[in-house]
C-alpha cells in the first residue's frame, strides 16, 4: 500500500466520474522517483494516469454494447548519465512499482550512451499549473446514456423514409487524472473530461446506397449539440449524398470541409516534427525561415485555452506549454520539438513532447458558402478515404467524395474519385480559410480552399 492507497481493479464502477484524489497519485510518483534515485539513477521522470467512464452503442433501437472503462497506468524513465531505460505497468501495488523502477534501471545499465538523452532543462519545467477548466464530469447513469443514444439514432432514422439502415449511435463519457514528476523537482497534475455523441446511417434511393455520419465532442457536455441534433445532421448528410456520380478527370479548385481540413494541417505538423527533421525524412526539410504558406496564413498553438480539447499546462516531459507561432506571414518560424529531437538539431524543446496543443489556423471572413462563391467552380470534399500521404516527398493522393460546385452553388454529389497533388504546392496554393471553425478536436480550422488539384474520376 502506498500512503494508505490501493487502487481498485474492479472493472465496473457505479459512478463513471469516480477518480482518486490527486494526492494519491502524487504519492506514487514520489515513490517512483525516490526508488529510482536509491537505485543509482542520476535522473528520472514518472507519469501516472487513471481514466474512468462509460460508452454505449445502440443500433436499430436496441442496445448493442454497454461498457464501463477503468484504466490505470504508470510509466518511469531513468537515466544513468546518458543511458536511458523505461518501464511501465498497470499495477499500482507498491511492490509492482518498485519492480518497474528496477526493470527500468536494469535496462538503462545495458543501453548505449546517447548524448541527447536526458530530462528537459530544469528551467523549462512548469512551476505553476494554471486551471484550464478541463474537468466537467457528465454524471450520466447507464440508463441515461442509453436514452440519449437512442434519441440520437431515432432522430436520424425518422427524418426521412429514404434512411433505411443504421450503423448505430454511440455516446461516450470519460474523465481522467494525470500526474507527472521528475527529479528536477517538477510535479504537476490535472483532471480532464471528454464526452462525445456520434451517429452513422445509411440511405437508399433508386437502388443506390450511401452512408454518412456526424458527431459532437467537448470537454463539457453542455457545450455539445444535443443527441437528437447529431442524429438529424447525420441523416441530412447521408440524404444529400444520394444520387452521387463520378467526374471526368480534370484539374480544378478544391475545398476541404472544416472537419477534413485538420488532416491537411496534420501533414504539415508531421513534416516539421523534430524526428522528421533530424532523420531527414520530411518534404519540408530545412525549411525554417522559408515560405511554406501564402503570406496571409498564420498558424499557431494556443495550449492554455479554457475548456479546449487540446489544452494542457505542460507537455509529456513536464515542460511548460505556451502560445507560440509556427507560421507567421506564411513563413515557417519553428519546428515541433521534444527535448531529444531538439538536442539532435542543436535547438531547444518547444514543449511539444506528446504533440501540439490547440493548433490554430487563423481564418478569413467567409463561411463555407462564401468559400464556394469565391471558388465558383470546383469540388467540395466532405469525405476522404485511404492513407495516401507521403511525408518524405509530400505526395498526396486520397480517395474522396463530396459535391461538385458551379456558380458558387452545389450542383450534385460526387463519389468514386481521387484527389491528388503535392503538399508543398497545396500549402502554397491555399486561397482562403473559412470561418466555419471546427472546435471538436486539437486542430482548430475552418474549411480550406486550395487553388487547384488533380481530380481523377472517369477517364
Amino acid at each position: 500500500m502506498i500512503a494508505g492507497y490501493v487502487m481498485s481493479k474492479h472493472p465496473v464502477v457505479e459512478n463513471n466520474d469516480e477518480l482518486p484524489a490527486q494526492s494519491q497519485l502524487d504519492d506514487i510518483v514520489g515513490l517512483i522517483l525516490a526508488e529510482a534515485t536509491s537505485q543509482g539513477a542520476s535522473a528520472a521522470d514518472a507519469g501516472v494516469s487513471v481514466e474512468t467512464g462509460l460508452s454505449v452503442t445502440v443500433r436499430l433501437g436496441e442496445v448493442e454494447t454497454l461498457e464501463y472503462h477503468r484504466d490505470q497506468a504508470l510509466g518511469v524513465t531513468v537515466y544513468f548519465g546518458n543511458c536511458k531505460g523505461s518501464a511501465s505497468t498497470s499495477d499500482f501495488n507498491e511492490q509492482a512499482v518498485r519492480e518497474s523502477v528496477q526493470a527500468a534501471c536494469d535496462i538503462a545499465r545495458y543501453t548505449s550512451e546517447d548524448d541527447c538523452a536526458g530530462l528537459a532543462d530544469a528551467e523549462l519545467m512548469a512551476r505553476e499549473i494554471p486551471d484550464l477548466d478541463l474537468y466537467h464530469p457528465w454524471g450520466l447513469s447507464a440508463e441515461q446514456a442509453i436514452d440519449r443514444a437512442l434519441d440520437c439514432e431515432s432522430a436520424a432514422r425518422e427524418l426521412d423514409t429514404r434512411i433505411t439502415n443504421s450503423e448505430g449511435a454511440t455516446l461516450s463519457s470519460h474523465v481522467g487524472l494525470r500526474v507527472s514528476g521528475n527529479t528536477h523537482g517538477f510535479a504537476g497534475g490535472y483532471r480532464s473530461s471528454r464526452h462525445s455523441v456520434s451517429c452513422a446511417v445509411i440511405g437508399e434511393q433508386d437502388g443506390q446506397m450511401q452512408r454518412d455520419y456526424w458527431y459532437a465532442a467537448a470537454r463539457d457536455s453542455g457545450d455539445m449539440s444535443s443527441a437528437a441534433d447529431v442524429g438529424r445532421i447525420a441523416s441530412e448528410r447521408t440524404l444529400r449524398r444520394l444520387g452521387s456520380r463520378s467526374l471526368k478527370t480534370r484539374e480544378a479548385p478544391v475545398i476541404f470541409a472544416a472537419e477534413l481540413a485538420s488532416g491537411l494541417f496534420g501533414g504539415f505538423i508531421s513534416a516539421v516534427r523534430g524526428g522528421s527533421q533530424y532523420r531527414q525524412s520530411s518534404f519540408l526539410l530545412d525549411y525554417l525561415g522559408k515560405q511554406v504558406f501564402p503570406e496571409f496564413m498564420h498558424i499557431h498553438e494556443q495550449p492554455l485555452l479554457k475548456k479546449a480539447m487540446g489544452s494542457a499546462p505542460f507537455d509529456a516531459e513536464g515542460v511548460a506549454t505556451r502560445p507560440r507561432d509556427l507560421i507567421r506571414d506564411g513563413i515557417l518560424e519553428s519546428y515541433v520539438l521534444d527535448t531529444y529531437s531538439a538536442r539532435k538539431l542543436g535547438m531547444q524543446t518547444t514543449g511539444n513532447a506528446g504533440g501540439v496543443h490547440n493548433l490554430t489556423i487563423d481564418h478569413g471572413p467567409n463561411d463555407l458558402r462564401g468559400l464556394m462563391k469565391e471558388m465558383d467552380t470546383g469540388l467540395l470534399v466532405t469525405e476522404l478515404m485511404g492513407q495516401g500521404v507521403n511525408i518524405v516527398t509530400g505526395d498526396y493522393s486520397r480517395g474522396a467524395a463530396g459535391f461538385w460546385v458551379e456558380g458558387g452553388e452545389i450542383q450534385y454529389p460526387v463519389d468514386e474519385i481521387t484527389i491528388a497533388g503535392n503538399l508543398r504546392e497545396m500549402f502554397l496554393n491555399i486561397v482562403d480559410v473559412g470561418n466555419d471553425v471546427d472546435l471538436r478536436g486539437n486542430t482548430r480550422t475552418g474549411s480550406v480552399l486550395v487553388e487547384k488539384m488533380m481530380i481523377a474520376g472517369n477517364s
